[in-house]
């Protein structure tokens, strides 16, 4: 599980004050993650134009891909705006990821009710081929 981290790191990025902050984040941060979470890890990601510090124990690249894939989303939506606020963006860009999540979550229960509907089906035709002699 992540978490986004409230606090001075979220906000614009400018080139030099992102590689600063970056060179700063792993030290100056570590204090703020909760003691429960030992394992947290606390990764700087970009998204929409905004910083985020996103704290869990997911691998580097994996969340970075993530927050790609997010800002990927928003852009391509606000590509067909005229004009909108982030937040707003957000929101939206949100009920698009779960309007997907949940026609992927149909697609695979509809593949596992097929699944299992032919491998009933083909049970039933094995033990109607095969002679009853050979289980007794």
């Amino acid at each position: 599980m992540m978490r986004i981290l409230d606090g001075k790191r979220s906000g614009p990025i400018s080139g030099l004050e992102s590689k600063r902050s970056s060179l700063r984040s792993n030290s100056s941060n570590v204090s703020k993650i909760p003691r429960r979470w030992p394992l947290t890890k606390i990764i700087d990601v970009e998204i929409y134009g905004q910083r985020y510090a996103v704290a869990g124990d997911g691998d580097d690249a994996y969340v970075r891909r993530l927050a790609h894939f997010v800002d990927d989303q928003m852009r391509n939506l606000a590509e067909g705006m005229k004009t909108t606020t982030p937040s707003k963006l957000a929101v939206l860009t949100a009920i698009n990821l779960a309007h997907k999540l949940f026609e992927s979550e149909k697609k695979r229960a509809q593949g596992e009710a097929d699944v299992e509907r032919r491998m009933t089906t083909l049970m039933e035709s094995i033990d109607e081929q095969m002679p009853t002699s050979l289980f007794r």
